[in-house]
């Protein structure tokens, strides 16, 4: 049994289950503010692998 890949599923788990605690509970103000956040936290890592990978290749 890999330690590593179990400990990866366990925290993808947690965080999946924290994110659907944090939207069934917020107001409708506050799940329009998650998910603005959440897509601009996803344009900025995918930014930042493409910084990465210019600078590798």
């Amino acid at each position: 049994m890999d330690i590593k890949s179990l400990a990866k599923g366990a925290a993808a788990g947690a965080a999946v289950g924290f994110t659907y605690y944090a939207l069934s509970t917020a107001t409708p103000m506050k799940k329009y503010s998650i998910k603005k956040n959440a897509g601009k936290t996803l344009k900025a890592a995918g930014s930042l692998l493409d910084d990465i990978k210019s600078v590798i290749m």
